[in-house]
């Protein structure tokens, strides 16, 4: 079968940069970082105190009481950045067919804050049930995707992904194909997390999967540098509105990209540490660029999943060396999570945002608080330290992997 052009026309996020797109892309591009102590909760007694936090959001000025008592956080921020979305790209839910109109959007985690709370509260009266009639529909990872159908009257694909930090990659890239493959001509995909919260970072910290640099938040997230000791948590959530060409030409839709190519791929070898050869996140970048039909030096740079801890960085590193060979020397690469920290299963929706600030404005973000590069790293490599860059994108690629070994790749092109 012939497979059709999927193109993004909307783009929305709440993030620890901003509260809509334009904050994003201009925090982005000044490598300001969004780290800073948790205001969530006291931390005092916590190995990390700081997080990435998104900023100024009052879930008033989105929903009425009644509704902020039926969403977690993370479903607040997924029906944040998901109207943005909506409402950037122009769609008229009277003008398009609903039955072909989905939505796939993921979390690593879901309803923590929400599991968090029922769980204390059941604490302080044991043997009394006492739950919340909301605590199962706001703690279940599906339910913000659900809660984005209901709002359109979305009929078409409706689920979520959930493979950790790869979630997000996860749904756009199966959105991308419900379209190409002609079962939906419109895709609202993305993902959101919420997870500062005591049982998050507390369990976290239990993994030593955090940094512990309590005495300067600002750098802490330092993707590539010897120093890097862990990740910072982010939250938040990103949506874009994926659309079949046509659809979006026939309505004289703004097109911010298209989405050429996706890969999957699983480690198979270790609970959370990445294959130390990177030949699983190889498998993945390459499955991608098969997929998009383009060949390996046609990709212009890659958002790594660079989550800054010592093992993960260096295995990504190594994985993209293998698959590119001297054309590496050529890329871009960067890790925006050296600013919004980590995002978990968001984090692959959010780096798209940032291939599409490439590919639209010319612009790559740094990666900041690199200050002595690691040995194991290749020296020689544009890893866009310390400011951004300028350079005309044609293909960007986006990694992200997850605990259990999920790795996944996306290709944005220029349009």
């Amino acid at each position: 079968m012939e497979l059709r052009r999927v193109v993004v026309t909307g783009i929305g996020t709440i993030n620890p940069l901003g509260n809509n797109v334009e904050e994003l892309f201009a925090n982005l591009e000044k490598g300001v970082s969004g780290a800073g102590p948790i205001t969530r909760f006291d931390a005092t007694n916590f190995k990390t105190q700081f997080a990435c936090e998104v900023k100024g959001f009052k879930p008033e000025d989105h929903f009425d009481r009644k509704e902020v008592k039926k969403y977690d956080l993370f479903t607040q921020y997924a029906l944040v950045a998901a109207t943005q979305a909506f409402e950037d790209s122009g769609l008229d839910v009277d003008k398009i067919d609903l039955d072909r109109a989905g939505v796939i959007w993921a979390s690593g985690i879901g309803g923590l804050i929400t599991f968090h709370q029922e769980s204390m509260e059941y604490s302080k009266h044991p043997g009394t049930p006492r739950y919340n009639p909301f605590f199962i529909p706001k703690m279940i990872a599906d339910i913000a995707a659900g809660h984005i159908s209901m709002k359109y009257g979305f009929k078409g694909p409706n689920y979520a992904t959930v493979s950790a930090c790869a979630s997000s990659n996860h749904a756009l890239i199966n959105s991308f194909d419900q379209i190409r493959y002609g079962k939906a001509d419109v895709m609202l995909a993305g993902g959101s997390e919420a997870a500062i919260v005591e049982a998050g970072i507390g369990g976290f910290n239990a993994m030593q999967a955090l940094s512990t640099r309590n005495d300067d938040p600002k750098t802490a997230s330092r993707p590539f540098d010897v120093g890097r000791d862990g990740f910072v948590m982010g939250e938040g959530g990103a949506g874009l509105i994926l659309e079949e060409y046509e659809h979006a030409k026939a309505r004289g839709a703004k097109i911010y990209c298209e989405v050429v190519g996706g890969g999957m791929s699983a480690d198979a070898y270790h609970l959370t540490a990445p294959l130390p050869d990177g030949s699983g996140a190889g498998r993945s970048m390459i499955n991608a660029i098969e997929d998009a039909g383009i060949t390996r030096d046609q990709i212009d740079y890659i958002n790594t999943h660079g989550t800054s801890t010592p093992v993960g960085d260096v295995a990504e590193i190594t994985g993209i060396m293998n698959v590119f060979g001297e054309h590496a020397y050529k890329l871009s690469i960067n890790s925006t999570k050296s600013m919004t920290g980590h995002l978990l299963g968001a984090a692959g929706a959010l780096e798209s945002l940032a291939c599409i600030l490439a590919l639209t404005k010319g612009i790559i973000a740094p990666t900041i608080n690199c200050t002595e590069l690691d040995p194991k790293i290749d020296a020689k490599l544009n890893l866009t330290l310390g400011t951004a860059q300028k350079r005309d994108v044609q293909y960007a690629l986006s990694n992200t992997f997850g605990f259990g070994g999920h790795n996944s790749s996306i290709i944005l092109k220029k349009f």
